[in-house]
């Protein structure tokens, strides 16, 4: 199943044979420009190099094992899956709970903000049908774009997605990230509102307390832009210890509201405040190069993260909320329930070894996404062998 995901078998020949693999071996050894005539070859020489990782990169006009006995000129990526990596240090300016590589039941609601409004975005604003969503193992997620089109897109065209699905811009120095202009807000964002608001309360609010001490607040007021709102909100709220995050927010959102017919001159400038602040804190960040990039390599689906021991699992977006990231099997795991597999030896040798493990659930997950995506592969053919006139 995992070579047919990556080969495509049934629309091009070259697929797999051209295809980039690139293997992480232990004490980081790093070898790139790894290809295999079919999935036997490669199943060999994994058996043999034991890999710690393995990434996907592009397909290339020639087979990448020869890159050197080709002309750099000639040997060029010609298409890969739009990808996104979505990572949780992104956020780290705007979650109390955790930093760096740390994640926990506090700030993972941000990962399912992001699968659901990227997955809506990506199907319903560019029409593309075959995303499958990945687990990192650790502290992010993935998103693999299979459809043909977005397989062949360049990278002017990659960049152009990615920016229009950042909301989110700036670097460490600046404090208001998200700026929403000329009194209107666009659809996929109006419909991102949507999502952020049905969480907001429960994330940002209760689990994240964002505003609840002296900090957080100076966070949260700076991103208002009209000083005189600033200083309403200040009286408002007295000692900022006094009050909770709930209270605050609320009295925010109540002056906004109530600047539309009291102050004019505080509304014009800060008409979005409220929905500016939710976007900045929730809204998905995206690697912009990341998606870009058609030679850019990212890691394969079932890998094991050599830091937590957690295998890289398919996620289903339409049950996205139901994923524990806690509960994803690691390798250590898997081995001890093939070891305690009851059963008589027919049962065993009918189910699949999988099967038998916590791989169970992902696994369909993944066999889900590449049944549609091979009813794809099958009409394309016969497309094909319609204009050829072969019947």
């Amino acid at each position: 199943m995992y070579c047919k995901d990556i080969m495509y078998i049934s629309v091009s020949k070259n697929y797999f044979t051209h295809r980039e693999f690139s293997f992480t071996l232990k004490d980081d050894i790093y070898l790139r420009y790894q290809s295999f005539s079919d999935q036997q070859d490669m199943e060999k020489e994994i058996q043999k190099r034991c890999p710690y990782k393995i990434d996907i990169g592009a397909v290339f006009t020639h087979r990448p094992k020869d890159h050197k006995t080709v002309k750099a000129a000639a040997f060029q990526a010609q298409e890969k899956e739009l990808v996104f990596d979505i990572d949780m240090t992104d956020y780290d300016d705007v979650r109390n709970c955790c930093s760096g590589a740390d994640i926990c039941p506090k700030c993972w609601p941000l990962m399912i903000i992001a699968v659901k409004i990227i997955d809506t975005a990506l199907r319903e604003d560019f029409g593309f049908e075959h995303l499958l969503w990945v687990y990192s193992g650790r502290r992010g997620i993935h998103c693999w774009v299979c459809d043909e089109q977005a397989r062949k897109l360049s990278p002017n065209a990659r960049s152009a997605v990615a920016e229009y699905l950042s909301v989110v811009k700036g670097g460490e120095n600046q404090t208001k990230k998200v700026n929403l202009y000329d009194h209107s807000i666009h659809p996929s964002i109006q419909r991102a509102m949507k999502v952020v608001k049905t969480c907001f309360q429960d994330y940002a609010v209760k689990k994240q307390d964002f505003m609840g001490d002296e900090e957080r607040l100076d966070k949260v007021l700076g991103l208002i832009p009209d000083e005189s709102l600033r200083k309403h909100l200040r009286e408002d709220y007295g000692e900022a210890d006094s009050e909770t995050s709930s209270f605050k927010w609320q009295a925010l959102k109540q002056r906004v509201e109530d600047a539309k017919t009291l102050n004019k001159q505080e509304w014009k400038k800060s008409w979005a405040a409220v929905e500016e602040i939710m976007l900045q804190y929730t809204y998905p960040r995206l690697d912009v190069n990341v998606s870009k990039g058609v030679n850019h390599l990212l890691k394969s689906p079932f890998c094991v993260h050599p830091k937590t021991g957690r295998v890289c699992v398919p996620m289903d977006p339409d049950n996205i909320e139901n994923f524990d990231p806690f509960q994803v099997p690691t390798l250590s795991q898997l081995c001890e329930e093939l070891n305690q597999m009851g059963g008589t030896e027919d049962e065993k040798k009918r189910l699949k070894d999988y099967k038998k493990t916590s791989l169970k659930e992902p696994m369909q997950v993944f066999e889900d996404f590449l049944q549609k995506l091979e009813k794809t592969w099958k009409g394309k053919k016969l497309e094909q062998s319609d204009m050829k006139r072969e019947f």
